[in-house]
């Protein structure tokens, strides 16, 4: 009990600090229950089979095909109206629907720059309801977010009948309709102002003194540095030593990195001086082929610097700008660390399309793309196939695994999408996080740990009424799931939340459905879900924009599931 217990704690306290990846650290805290003897080969093999696990990556490699497809993308286009109400109704009510049965983080990817482009309306008033509705559309079914899929799961590790896909819909709908509401009435706290896709401050551009440039031994003033049109020189960067504000008398001495800020179409500017060499090298056309990307919270580059990852030759891509929450970036771009949701702007070459590493590393917020179009007859397969598929399973004795497993050996077949795609995509990180959140979890329940602590909770909740355990059970899951993963908040409740039902003698399944739903709460933190994040950084919102309009959601989302949970599900 007391490994696990610090195994947990060490869980927590790494996830929170946001220092590490969170399937590195994942993975860590298996390794450390597994020497230890906590959890042996089979409880590891049984749940890299777990049905759920299986079900959830099956589900993701379909969502690629639809994805494909002309669905979302002519969703998009029905999302304007001169109406800002009428916009509201329309993005909710596509983005809720599409994410309660494809991934999310691609519903909001796909639907993100039909609202930057909106002739109508400034984005900040649309890009956090975006991200709040496709959460509220994946509490819908048991697809719909991956939290759903873990909470089935771990109740069948525990011997429990699995969820069925449609037993989440009464309450999900309750908040979507309840939740929703409350998101267009506060939505008009939003700032309306346009968003800028290259505003003055928002990028960094990486610059050397050549040995020899006739910059050298004169000041940035006299050198023409203070006189850029759009472009701002903010640091200097000499033997390691970091210049910051520079001064207009400030000489310029040979090797010194440049760094400046602005807008990066005016970057031209910077190659008319005498040895002032960009990041960007002279194979690459920069002031012809810029691509601007978003760093996926899935890509392999996170906490690795340029240099690490040798960009170039990865991507036949160089980094011209970077930009980072609207924060400022100091030093060289090349030895910054990436980090989840940066925006590049790349120099690309002719092989840039071609690399088989692009779409999980980046999502493109230019109007370039990587794919090519889909026929008619491969759009009706992918949308009714994928459609049938899940139909099938509800309406027959078929499951999801085979159903999913049909439809993704005719999108093969029919070429909608390849086995390259599907290997390049596919989420071993999720799969490494999900899988060691049901053996922590089961470290968790075999070790004792959710009974002592059940008892615990048990001398402090006294006398109180199921219906109060119930709602204590989803604020502590909505507040875990603020401060790390919703994975690991689930993986931690439901233990404890079916070891309270068994000491009560009450119904399991009302304090399951808190945890399940109570995981999918991320409304006041950009930072608690990648969908957030997204938005934050394609939007320049600020933390204060999703706390003024979170806070309510939440309070909302509260008070609904208190109530309907235990009225679709009682005691």
């Amino acid at each position: 009990m007391i490994v696990t217990a610090s195994v947990l704690i060490g869980l927590i306290i790494a996830l929170v600090s946001n220092r590490f990846r969170a399937s590195y650290v994942f993975v860590a805290a298996v390794v450390v229950l597994y020497v230890s003897g906590e959890i042996t080969q089979a409880v590891i093999f049984s749940n890299v089979t777990n049905r759920s696990v299986v079900i959830l990556l099956l589900l993701l490699l379909s969502s690629l095909t639809l994805e494909r497809t002309a669905l979302l993308s002519w969703a998009a286009k029905t999302l304007s109206h001169r109406s800002y109400w009428q916009s509201l109704l329309r993005l909710g009510t596509v983005s809720a629907v599409s994410s309660g049965m494809l991934n999310n983080t691609a519903v909001v990817a796909t639907l993100m720059g039909s609202v930057l482009k909106n002739p109508f309306h400034a984005p900040k008033k649309l890009l956090i309801p975006l991200s709040y509705f496709s959460i509220l559309g994946g509490t819908l079914t048991l697809i719909g977010t991956a939290t759903n899929l873990v909470v089935s799961g771990l109740l069948e590790e525990q011997g429990y009948p699995g969820l069925t896909i449609f037993a989440f819909f009464p309450v999900g709908v309750s908040l979507l309709v309840g939740c929703g509401l409350i998101v267009v009435i506060a939505a008009r706290w939003l700032p309306d102002e346009p968003v800028k896709a290259e505003s003055l401050g928002d990028y960094f551009l990486d610059a050397e003194v050549d040995v020899g440039s006739k910059l050298v031994g004169k000041s940035v003033l006299n050198n023409g540095l203070r006189s850029l049109d759009g472009l701002f020189l903010t640091e200097i960067i000499r033997d390691k030593q970091l210049i910051s504000p520079v001064s207009p008398s400030e000489l310029i001495l040979s090797g010194d990195k440049l760094v400046f800020s602005g807008d990066v179409s005016e970057v031209k500017q910077l190659s008319t001086f005498d040895g002032l060499k960009l990041y960007v090298e002279e194979e690459f056309e920069w002031d012809k082929n810029l691509v601007e990307v978003l760093v996926s919270p899935e890509s392999v580059l996170i906490g690795r610097t340029l240099k690490e990852v040798e960009f170039r030759s990865r991507f036949d891509a160089a980094v011209v700008a970077i930009a980072r929450q609207g924060k400022r970036i100091s030093g060289k771009l090349g030895e910054c660390s990436i980090q989840s949701g940066d925006k590049f702007i790349l120099a690309v070459g002719d092989d840039f399309k071609k690399r088989p590493n692009l779409s999980r590393n980046f999502f493109l917020l230019s109007d370039k793309s990587v794919k090519s179009p889909l026929s008619l007859l491969q759009n009706v397969l992918g949308i009714v196939g994928f459609i049938s598929a899940i139909i099938v399973a509800t309406c027959t004795n078929l499951d999801l695994i085979e159903t999913l497993s049909g439809f993704l050996l005719l999108c093969l077949v029919s070429r909608i999408i390849d086995g390259t795609q599907l290997r390049r995509r596919f989420p071993f990180e999720l799969l490494a996080i999900l899988v060691s959140a049901l053996c922590i979890a089961s470290a968790f329940s075999s070790s004792g740990l959710a009974i002592a602590l059940t008892q615990t909770f048990e001398s402090m909740a006294g006398n109180l009424s199921p219906n109060w355990m119930l709602v204590g059970i989803l604020v502590l899951t909505i507040l875990l799931t603020e401060i790390m993963t919703n994975t690991a908040a689930a993986a931690i409740m439901l233990p404890i939340a079916l070891a309270l039902a068994s000491t009560f003698n009450i119904g399991y399944l009302p304090l399951v459905m808190a945890v399940a739903y109570g995981a999918s709460a991320s409304f006041i933190s950009p930072f608690g879900y990648q969908t957030n994040l997204m938005v934050m950084n394609a939007g320049g919102y600020a933390l204060l924009d999703f706390m003024k309009v979170g806070w309510l959601v939440t309070a909302t989302y509260i008070a609904i599931a208190a109530v309907v949970i235990p009225m679709v599900f009682p005691f």
